[in-house]
């Protein structure tokens, strides 16, 4: 695991290594550089396999190929017997060899083959191109920018603010992603001209033409019927172990997150089933009833023997929240970051890689939005009528929420803010015209709508789908990658294994539902395996008591970021982000967007961006 940095073009070689520095976090063991042609590559590394001999930037043996590589290919031992039989020599244990050797050998056929989280940069000597490529679902992140003179490539959007080449001005687009959504989606970022690489992609970039990514990987449709019950779940706990055991491969010391939810508590089940020892887990404990989970974890942690770690909840003092929002290298808004960046500083003191449950609930339908499709909202003649008077306006904009009906209701129940003119969830309620326009909102959730809409018109297995490539990479991962990689730690999702996925993409999404809702694969495993503490109770979401931080832990530092509003971001509403404070000062209104707000303003303290 560490941070990789990609520049082709000469008006980049001054300031590289100051870029390369922006990534530390990420690889706290070396730092290194290679002029490799025309083309730099930067690595900071963690090191997890081959300690000593899985240094980057990595060359072929001919001095071809040249690369940096962020993440783990958990098959990596078996790619290299193949490629050993195909008549290939190793000079190292590394993941990294087998990946660049594959690269040589099966050329971009090889992104078919990794089973693992990965972004990358592979440069050819020969006529200067370079391939990029990320993850299928986005678990590492990779980000890609061009200018006149050649591209650049990062682990984050950090480098790019130390890079003079590029332009700090507002991609008004990835605004109106963020106040939607919590973060910026892929391809958007907040700086116009840098993009992010979608999960499952590549880009193969030659110098003088231009870059255009291609998907790579694309979600699969449900294409399978249901195998009998007993026999998915069977299959489904081998399928488990196994990705737990593969995922198990580190020279380091190695533990795993413990919320005491079904995901994390079935992952450290399965450590203990292929041997793991001894197992060290790590937990938070809230002081608020609603948000702990702690007695679960406890119990998971007595059955397994492990060695326990309990975090109680930092005091969320504005001067926690500014040091875990200091480490973000664009603004993410789920409150979640916040306790997950405090539980990855607790979990580095003792490992260098930690197993999470990342993914369960995406890929197992845990969450109950999936519930909604779009035919449980039918339209009425009495929505017409109303759709019909707010187009002439004849009707008040507040009543909007009642004309809609399917898809447009779900997509509603979705965003923060949208594409709602004159009601609460109008976006231009906290642009200037000028942005407003620019930040186009009638494309919100754009990609969301086009993956619900293309797997099954908004029914349960198209909802689940659409969220794999919008709130699991831009949201959920990004939230782990960014808090762990601030502290040096490696985080793994065993539940987003290729075999896992494979599986569960084919089949309908009914698999995952019965009378006690989703997830009901993992509820059954959890049943199975686990405490009655895990699986007889409410699923507990993990956050932070937001309402109540507003009124008062918080209440300073947020006055302080809405009074800046007007100077670091003239292209926001002062006046209306002004009196949506003021109701969360005070314990009322929408304090998940003022959140969103809050953080974005504290971002641009330290990341000024033009308008």
């Amino acid at each position: 695991m560490c941070g990789i940095l990609f520049a082709s073009g000469e008006i980049f070689r001054s300031d590289f290594d100051a870029a390369l520095a922006r990534l530390k976090s990420r690889g706290p063991d070396a730092r290194e550089v290679l002029a490799h042609g025309d083309a730099l590559l930067g690595h900071a590394r963690l090191a997890v396999i081959d300690i000593a001999g899985g240094r980057q930037p990595m060359r072929t043996a001919d001095g071809r190929l040249a690369m940096v590589y962020n993440g783990e290919i958990y098959n990596f031992a078996a790619l290299r017997r193949e490629l050993e039989a195909a008549g290939h020599a190793f000079a190292t244990r590394s993941d990294s060899e087998v990946l660049l050797t594959g690269y040589r050998h099966w050329g971009e056929a090889v992104l078919h083959k990794l089973d693992g989280m990965f972004a990358f940069a592979i440069h050819d000597l020969q006529d200067g191109s370079v391939l990029l490529a990320r993850d299928r679902l986005g678990i590492k992140p990779l980000f890609w920018g061009e200018h006149a003179s050649g591209l650049v490539a990062g682990s984050t959007l950090a480098p790019f603010f130390a890079l003079q080449a590029f332009p700090k001005k507002l991609d008004a687009e990835g605004l109106r992603d963020y106040l939607a959504f919590q973060t910026p989606l892929a391809p958007h970022t907040l700086v116009r001209g840098v993009h992010a690489l979608p999960p499952g992609a590549c880009l193969r970039w030659t110098p003088g033409a231009r870059a255009t990514p291609r998907q790579w990987w694309t979600i699969p449709d449900a294409a399978e019927k249901a195998p009998e019950r007993e026999a998915l779940v069977a299959e489904t706990d081998a399928l488990l172990a196994q990705a737990v055991k593969d995922q198990l491969v580190a020279d380091v010391p190695l533990g795993a997150f413990l919320s005491g939810g079904i995901d994390s508590s079935l992952v450290v089940h399965y450590m203990a089933q292929a041997g793991a020892e001894p197992i060290k887990t790590f937990s938070v404990r809230f002081a608020e009833a609603g948000f702990d989970e702690s007695p679960a974890a406890q119990a998971v942690a007595d059955k397994y023997a492990t060695e326990h770690h309990v975090l109680d909840a930092p005091e969320l003092t504005a001067d926690t929240l500014a040091a875990a929002l200091a480490d973000l290298d664009q603004p993410l808004a789920d409150p979640a970051y916040i306790p997950t960046w405090a539980l990855s500083r607790l979990t580095r003191q003792h490992v260098t890689v930690a197993l999470s449950g990342d993914g369960g609930d995406e890929l197992f339908a845990g969450y109950p939005r999936f519930l909604d499709g779009a035919d449980r909202f039918p339209d009425s003649a009495g929505k017409r009528l109303l759709r019909a008077l707010l187009r002439h306006g004849l009707a008040p904009a507040s009543l909007r929420r009642r004309a809609l009906a399917g898809a447009e209701l779900l997509l509603y129940r979705r965003v923060e803010l949208g594409d709602y003119h004159g009601s609460r969830k109008d976006l231009r309620r906290y642009l200037t015209p000028e942005a407003a326009r620019r930040a186009r909102p009638e494309r919100t959730l754009e990609l969301w709508r086009e993956l619900a809409a293309r797997y099954g018109n908004y029914d349960r297995g198209a909802l689940l789908r659409a969220d794999l490539w919008t709130y699991l990479s831009e949201n959920c991962l990004a939230k782990t990658d960014r808090a762990s990689m601030a502290h040096g730690l490696e985080v793994r999702v065993p539940l987003l294994a290729n075999a896992l996925q494979d599986r569960m993409l084919r089949l309908p999404a009914a698999v995952h539902f019965d009378a006690g809702g989703g997830k009901s694969i993992l509820r059954a495993l959890a049943r199975r395996h686990l405490p009655e503490a895990v699986w007889n109770r409410e699923k507990h979401g993990f956050s932070v008591p937001l309402r109540a931080n507003f009124a008062g832990a918080w209440r300073d530092w947020g006055e302080a970021q809405v009074a800046a509003a007007k100077m670091r971001a003239p292209w926001l509403d002062a006046p209306a982000i002004a009196a949506l404070w003021q109701e969360a000062r005070q314990g009322r209104g929408n304090v998940r967007l003022m959140y969103s707000f809050t953080v974005l303003l504290a971002w641009l303290e330290t990341h000024p961006l033009e308008g």
